[in-house]
């Protein structure tokens, strides 16, 4: 028989063992992973996706993290530089679902990428949140990973179309132009029915080559056809290059729009006072309305945005935040972190952001309404919304030395 101090051990062992059972369990790191333009011509767009990407996980970290089941788990980003290069791209994605082993993945900036790059959340049935690509072709395929929060291409200048037609007096003929990628041909695809159906004659519709720097061709058909109104769908630098060139060839018409660029505060600083009148579109506008879990509203992001990086955000930012507080949202609804729940979750998602309602359709993209906006003088002013004029227009554009 043994001695009794050996049965003391127990009651030494148990409490210790109990007690660290009770301890919470460490809960390990959420991984989403990206690839985005930090370099090459559309770098100054990709930093917005960075940029919002770094500073939504930092302010979810800082709330507890996510919360599937009872433990919290913190989100990690891994974040490679495409480039600006699509296939670079497409490895770099491939290499974060099969070598790094990332959880979930957001998007790229650009149609062009995001069409390419979701092949592969595709082929690896990892969802992708994205709000760098509109291009309809991007769900039109019937992809089950793919989600988008940009409203479609097809319905860009829908409003603006709308705005045309309620102008004093209205513009009756129309330059569309736009470059040869997904995105922007998308637009035209879904502009050039909307003009027709609203009356307006479409008198020059051109496509130019993407990353083109030479607009004088077609500025001069704008000239010499007396074109009134002139819709632009390209990248910043495309449309940066077709306003200069505009000035310098003294071409005026009564307006003209452009799909990007506008809500840009470097856009603006860029061109300085040639940006004078120049209108475009937005799906969001920092306003203390929209609220927000996270960050209490979209004034408040925009207020910690400018601090933390030097710059405003636009609507690419508010996306690319919206796009990682959507994954969190899905994963909590969830209780996982599994691709394929969290994927499910995705169809069903229904939230406020601080980008706007969160809710994505049957082909896996929301339809935010785009509210027209120009600059006028020092002012990215709110012109035209679903309810009509906001605030008068500055129309027509005068020349440019009239100015």
């Amino acid at each position: 028989m043994l001695p009794r101090r050996f049965f003391r051990f127990p009651s030494i062992i148990v409490p210790c063992l109990l007690a660290v059972l009770s301890l919470p369990a460490v809960a390990q790191d959420i991984t989403l992973g990206a690839s985005v333009q930090l370099t090459g011509p559309v770098a100054n767009t990709g930093r917005y996706y960075r940029d919002a990407y770094q500073i939504a996980v930092e302010k979810i970290n800082a709330a507890g993290g996510v919360k599937i089941g009872a433990q919290q788990h913190k989100l990690a980003l891994k974040l490679y530089d495409n480039q600006s290069d699509v296939n670079l791209s497409v490895r770099q994605y491939t290499q974060l679902v099969s070598q790094d082993k990332v959880q979930l993945l957001l998007g790229p900036f650009a149609s062009n990428f995001a069409l390419a790059d979701s092949a592969v959340s595709e082929k690896y049935r990892v969802p992708m949140v994205q709000g760098g690509g509109a291009s309809d072709q991007i769900f039109s395929r019937k992809f089950k990973y793919i989600f988008g929060t940009l409203a479609p291409a097809s319905n860009y200048f829908g409003s603006t179309i709308d705005m045309l037609k309620a102008l004093k007096p209205a513009p009756k003929t129309v330059a569309l132009l736009y470059a040869d990628d997904a995105f922007d041909v998308s637009v035209a695809e879904g502009t050039r029915p909307k003009l027709k159906q609203a009356g307006f004659q479409i008198a020059l519709d051109e496509r130019y080559s993407t990353n083109a720097t030479d607009f004088n061709s077609l500025l001069s058909q704008i000239k010499s056809k007396n074109i009134e109104a002139v819709l632009v769908a390209g990248h910043e630098t495309e449309i940066l290059n077709f306003v200069r060139q505009a000035k310098s060839l003294a071409v005026a018409p009564k307006m003209y729009s452009f799909t990007v660029g506008v809500p840009s505060e470097d856009f603006r600083h860029a061109l300085g006072a040639d940006a004078d009148y120049a209108f475009g579109m937005t799906a969001w506008l920092p306003s203390a309305v929209q609220k927000d879990r996270w960050f209490g509203d979209a004034a408040q992001f925009a207020r910690e945005y400018k601090e933390k990086y030097g710059y405003d955000p636009d609507y690419h930012a508010a996306s690319g935040a919206a796009d990682v507080e959507a994954l969190v949202q899905a994963m909590e609804t969830a209780g996982s972190m599994e691709p394929q729940k969290v994927r499910d979750a995705l169809t069903k998602l229904k939230f406020d952001s601080l980008y706007g309602p969160v809710a994505f359709g049957a082909n896996g993209q929301i339809d935010l309404p785009q509210v027209v906006i120009q600059v006028q003088g020092d002012e990215l002013a709110e012109i035209y919304g679903a309810n009509g004029f906001v605030k008068q227009p500055k129309y027509p554009m005068p020349a440019w030395n009239a100015r």
